[in-house]
């Protein structure tokens, strides 16, 4: 079972239909939607101020999700897919954005919706990353326009995907079932 911490009179408060890996960490203010799955070694640490997360987000392995003390939260929007081993720290992450494996997003950066961080980015501080942009690199750059239907049809596919990863635990862990 996932660790759960209440912490400074806030507990978090989880959605329905939502996978939380038996080592995940999820911790003080959080909020997550429905339908979002937090996999195996993620840490959500709303111990000193708010993580607010929409629904059918998946934060995959390895992640690690913090803010700054009064001065930084952390919002995601809806159908957002957040790769193994990412840190976010107090930024916002707008619908259907994706961030890649190993990127890095610091305090209020700002990624707009169906935008992707390319694995490995690293996103400055106050960095505005607009609608349907991918960047990339250290520290990250504009790169090109992606498609705004097909950023939304990507990332609500891998949406649907980790939902149905999420379901295979819930079953038991038949894998045979999708």
């Amino acid at each position: 079972m996932a660790l759960i911490i209440p912490l400074r009179g806030f507990t978090p408060k989880i959605g329905e239909d939502c996978f939380l890996a038996e080592n995940a960490s999820v911790i003080g203010d959080v909020t997550m939607g429905d339908g979002c799955s937090i996999w195996f070694n993620t840490v959500l640490r709303g111990d000193v101020n708010t993580i607010t997360i929409g629904n059918r987000v998946n934060i995959q392995d390895g992640s690690v999700l913090h803010t700054l003390y009064q001065k930084s939260t952390i919002e995601i929007g809806d159908d957002v897919s957040i790769g193994h081993n990412v840190t976010i720290h107090g930024a916002k992450i707008r619908d259907f954005a994706l961030i890649g494996m190993g990127a890095v997003v610091m305090d209020d950066a700002e990624v707009g919706e169906g935008a992707i961080v390319a694995a490995g980015a690293v996103v400055l501080s106050r960095t505005k990353i607009g609608p349907n942009e991918m960047w990339g690199g250290a520290p990250a750059k504009f790169i090109k326009m992606v498609d705004p239907e097909q950023s939304r049809e990507i990332n609500q596919k891998i949406a649907r995907n980790y939902l149905m990863y999420s379901k295979w635990y819930s079953e038991g862990g038949d894998l045979t079932k999708e």
